[in-house]
C-alpha cells in the first residue's frame, strides 16, 4: 500500500513538473507569437469553399489534420494570407506542432516567384523559424523540411533574393532526392526550381525540369492545386504556352474558391490568343476578389482583383471591343484605395491598362495627357511602371509632332533605368531599355531621319526577342516587334511591315492590331489574297463583338470591293 501511494505520488508530481513546464513553454511561444504579429482570425472564403485536394503526412494532433491540408491546398493557390490564419490556428492549439511552423513561414514567403520579398515579412519569417528550431522534431522529415525553409530566410538582410532562391532549391532537391515517393517535396522542389529561374532565360531550362515533375504527379494527382498551378506558371510564355492548355482548363474547377485559381488559366489563354475564355477567366477571378476584399476592407481594392483586370482589358482590346475595355477602365480610375499597398502587380496593372488602351488605338492625344494614378501607391518605389507610363506619353508626342516634349519623356526613362540599374534590376532594368530604344526610334521617325528610326527599333525588337515576359503582365504596352512593323508602314515599306506582323503573330497570335498590320502590309504590296486572309481573320475575330473600331469597317469595305478580284485570282 505505502508503495502504491509512493509511485502514485511520484507520478503525481512528474505530470505536475511536465505540465508546468508545457505550460512555461506555451506561454513563452504565445508572447513570441504576438511579437510577430501573426495572421490571425476568421477564415474568409467566399463561395465553395472548395481549393482542392491535398493529404500531407503529419505528425501532430489527429484533428488538426484535415485544417492543416486546407491551409496547404490555399498556400498552393496563393491564397497566402488565408492559409497563415489556418496555421497559426493551429499553432494556437498545438504548440508543439513542427510542421504548422513551417506552413506559417511558407505562408508568410508570399509567393516565391516575386522579384523581391518585403523586408518585414522575411524578418517575421526568420524570427519564427528561430521558436521552431527549438523543438524536437517527431521524425528526420520534420527537420529537413525546417531546415529547407530556414535556408531562405536565412542572412536575408545581406543575400539578394536570386541567391536565396538558389541555395533553397539546392536544399529541396536534396529532400526530393531523400523522399522520392513524397507527393509535397516533390510539388514544393518543382516550385523551387521554377522560382529560380532566370527570367531572361530564353532556354526555359528550369521551367521545363519543373513540368516534367509536374506532369507526372498530375496524371496520379488530378486535384491538386498545386500540382496544376504550378503547371501553368512553368508554361507562362508563348514558346510552351500549347503544353498547359490542357491544365489550364482544369485548375478553375480544381479549386473554385480561389481568386487566383479563376485568373491563372487566363495567363495561358492570352498567350494563345483564346480571348473570349481569358475574359469568363478573369470575370470570375475579380468577381470572387471583390467579395473577398469586401470582407477584408470594403474601402479598397484587393490586388487579385486589379491582376485579373489587366489581363481582361486586355482581352478586350484584342476583342476591338473598346466600350466594355473603356468601362473597365473606368472602374480602375475610381480605384482610391488598394492592399496591399506595395504589391507591384496593382503598381503594374493600373498604369498599364490606360497606357495600352490609348497606344493599341492609336490615340496619341490620350497617351500624351497620361498621368500616375491617385491611389495610396508609391510612385517612387515603381520605377518600371512609371516607366510605361513615360515610354507612352513619349510615343503619343512623337506621333502629335511634338519632338521636344517627347524628348522630356526620353529622359525620364533614362532616368528610371540608371535607378533600376543602381537598384540591381536587371529584369526590369532590360525591360526600361527597350522602351527608351523605341522612344528613340520614333523620335527620329518625328524628326525625318527614317534610318536612325529603324536602326533604333530594329534594336528594340532584338532586346525584347531576348527576354521573356514576367508573369505579373499579359503583355507589353505594344510589342517592339509590332510597332516595327507600324514604322515600316510609316516608311511606305509594306514589304518589310509585312514581315515584322508575321513574326510577331507567331509570338503573339491573334493580336487585333498584328493582324490589322498584316492585311495592311498586304494591301499594300498588291497582295490580295494575302490581305483578304487576314482581313477575313480580323472579322471572324471581333465577330461577336459590337466593335466600334474603324479597322474593321476598312476590313469589310477591302472584302466587298475585292470579292470579284478574288475569284478571279483563283
Amino acid at each position: 500500500m505505502f508503495r502504491n501511494t509512493k509511485l502514485l505520488t511520484s507520478l503525481i508530481l512528474f505530470v505536475f513538473l511536465f505540465s508546468c513546464k508545457n505550460d512555461k513553454s506555451t506561454a513563452s511561444q504565445s508572447k513570441i507569437f504576438a511579437n510577430l504579429e501573426l495572421n490571425r482570425g476568421d477564415l474568409l472564403l467566399c463561395g465553395d469553399p472548395n481549393f482542392g485536394e491535398v493529404s500531407f503526412s503529419l505528425s501532430c494532433r489527429y484533428d488538426l489534420r484535415e485544417k492543416f491540408n486546407l491551409g496547404l491546398t490555399l498556400i498552393h493557390s496563393f491564397e497566402y494570407a488565408e492559409a497563415e490564419k489556418v496555421f497559426v490556428s493551429i499553432l494556437d492549439q498545438d504548440p508543439e506542432c513542427l510542421m504548422a511552423y513551417w506552413a506559417t513561414a511558407m505562408s508568410i514567403l508570399n509567393h516565391p516567384l516575386s522579384f523581391k520579398q518585403n523586408p518585414k515579412s522575411l524578418k517575421r519569417g526568420e524570427e519564427l523559424l528561430k521558436v521552431a528550431k527549438k523543438l524536437s522534431p517527431n521524425n528526420e522529415r520534420e527537420k529537413d523540411f525546417i531546415d529547407a525553409v530556414s535556408i531562405y530566410f536565412k542572412d536575408w538582410q545581406n543575400l539578394d533574393t536570386q541567391s536565396r532562391k538558389l541555395n533553397y532549391e539546392n536544399k529541396m532537391e536534396e529532400l526530393y532526392e531523400k523522399y522520392p515517393d513524397d507527393v509535397e517535396t516533390a510539388v514544393f522542389y518543382s516550385l523551387s526550381v521554377l522560382a529560380s529561374a532566370e527570367l531572361n532565360d530564353k532556354t526555359y531550362t528550369n521551367q521545363k525540369k519543373s513540368g516534367k515533375i509536374l506532369e507526372k504527379l498530375f496524371k496520379k494527382y488530378p486535384n491538386h492545386p498545386g500540382i496544376a498551378h504550378y503547371i501553368i506558371h512553368n508554361y507562362d510564355s508563348p514558346e510552351l504556352a500549347h503544353l498547359a492548355l490542357n491544365t489550364a482548363r482544369k485548375y478553375a474547377v480544381i479549386a473554385p474558391a480561389s481568386a487566383h485559381a479563376q485568373h491563372m488559366p487566363s495567363h495561358i489563354f492570352t498567350r494563345l490568343g483564346l480571348w473570349s475564355e481569358s475574359i469568363k477567366s478573369n470575370i470570375d477571378s475579380a468577381q470572387s476578389a471583390v467579395c473577398y476584399a469586401e470582407s477584408v476592407n470594403p474601402d479598397a481594392n484587393w490586388v487579385s482583383e486589379i491582376h485579373a483586370l489587366d489581363y481582361l482589358v486586355y482581352a478586350y482590346i484584342q476583342l476591338g471591343d473598346n466600350q466594355k475595355a473603356k468601362s473597365e477602365l473606368n472602374k480602375m480610375n475610381q480605384i482610391k484605395e488598394v492592399f496591399p499597398s506595395d504589391h507591384f502587380a496593382s503598381a503594374y496593372a493600373l498604369i498599364a491598362v490606360p497606357c495600352r488602351l490609348a497606344i493599341e488605338n492609336k490615340n496619341w492625344d490620350v497617351a500624351s495627357k497620361l498621368e500616375l494614378p491617385k491611389t495610396n501607391i508609391d510612385w517612387k518605389k515603381s520605377n518600371w511602371p512609371v516607366a510605361m507610363l513615360h515610354f507612352s506619353r513619349a510615343l503619343g508626342f512623337s506621333n502629335l509632332g511634338e519632338t521636344f516634349k517627347a524628348e522630356k519623356e526620353l529622359k525620364s526613362l533614362i532616368t528610371l533605368r540608371d535607378k533600376l540599374s543602381n537598384a540591381d534590376k536587371t529584369y526590369e532594368r532590360g525591360q526600361v531599355s527597350i522602351q527608351i530604344e523605341a522612344v528613340r526610334a520614333w523620335i527620329e521617325f518625328s524628326k525625318g531621319n527614317s534610318k536612325e528610326a529603324i536602326d533604333f527599333m530594329k534594336l528594340a525588337s532584338t532586346l525584347e526577342s531576348k527576354t521573356s515576359k514576367a508573369a505579373v503582365t499579359p503583355g507589353e504596352i505594344i510589342p517592339a516587334e509590332e510597332l516595327l512593323g507600324d514604322l515600316y508602314i510609316a516608311l511606305n515599306k509594306p514589304k518589310e511591315a509585312l514581315e515584322s506582323y508575321k513574326l510577331n503573330l507567331e509570338v503573339r497570335p491573334f493580336r487585333f492590331n498584328g493582324i490589322y498590320g498584316a492585311a495592311k502590309a498586304a494591301e499594300k504590296l498588291g497582295d490580295i489574297k494575302l490581305a483578304k486572309h487576314y482581313y477575313n481573320q480580323l472579322i471572324e475575330l471581333t465577330f461577336k463583338t459590337n466593335s466600334s473600331r474603324p479597322e474593321i469597317n476598312e476590313a469589310k469595305n477591302f472584302l466587298t470591293a475585292n470579292s470579284m478580284s478574288i475569284v478571279n485570282n483563283g
